[in-house]
């Protein structure tokens, strides 16, 4: 049997000398892995990059086997980001985390659509608009596994306003006004997250970042006994750090 979609690259692995692994993700397959003869070799090296739109075949005898790929360019998203270390950065970290966290062969088309939509806009956007977006599509594919984020209104009181942050445990909205006694164990919830046209800064991104790394470290990754992907922890520490002050300021 065989199949061909438009697909993602999301992470390509060396397999012997001259070929590799690569893990895909497309509308109506899911998360794919196969085999790609040649996929080291130096003509194909621009192709097989994380976070390329392709035009992917699959063969095997069986679904369950690992089979083997080959694949035309469609979208170089790799080449397109390489000169901006922050947003090659966000790349490897969004197809890292997707790469975990779906399960194999099971359909996703949302996280297919929204994916490529971060993906295919990630070259042209100014970088906090980017990270803003990363955080946004991370809340997403939380729904989509099943654990959502309930940021919509204050746990405690019910109130729509002043929402200023998150349980750890349940994942619910607190009002500042109400979070004062446990205030200390609280995730801050960054104001893009709940209100769209709030601003957003490099301190907001990291707070957005380390509240949906919270959840997919024990919601995803963790009942699998797995780490955060080290390129998605990278990117935390890296915005962590443009978000210090500078010695001017």
């Amino acid at each position: 049997m065989d199949w061909q979609a438009p697909a993602i690259i999301l992470e390509i692995r060396p397999h012997g000398e001259h070929d590799a692994i690569a893990t895909l993700l497309t509308e109506a397959e899911g998360r794919r892995r196969g085999l790609v003869r040649g996929g080291q070799g130096r003509r194909q090296a621009a192709l097989w990059q994380s976070g390329n739109l392709i035009a992917a075949i699959w063969r095997g005898r069986l679904a369950e086997q690992l089979g083997q790929f080959s694949a035309e360019l469609i979208h170089p998203t790799a080449a397109l980001v390489l000169d901006d270390p922050l947003r090659l950065a966000v790349l490897a970290a969004v197809c890292a985390t997707v790469a975990g966290a779906l399960p194999e062969q099971a359909p996703h088309p949302r996280v297919f659509a929204t994916l490529w939509l971060l993906i295919e806009r990630l070259a042209g956007q100014e970088a906090a608009a980017g990270l803003a977006e990363l955080v946004r599509f991370e809340v997403a594919l939380l729904a989509e596994l099943g654990y959502g984020l309930d940021l919509a209104s204050c746990a405690l009181s019910g109130a729509r306003d002043g929402l200023a942050f998150v349980s750890p445990r349940s994942g619910r909205a607190v009002s500042r006004a109400a979070a004062a006694p446990w205030r200390a164990r609280l995730l801050p919830l960054p104001g893009f997250l709940s209100d769209p046209g709030a601003p957003v800064c490099m301190a907001e991104i990291g707070a957005g970042l380390r509240l949906t790394g919270h959840f997919l470290a024990r919601e995803v990754f963790g009942v699998r006994h797995l780490p955060l992907p080290a390129a998605r922890r990278a990117l935390y520490d890296r915005v962590l750090r443009l978000a210090e002050p500078g010695p001017s300021q």
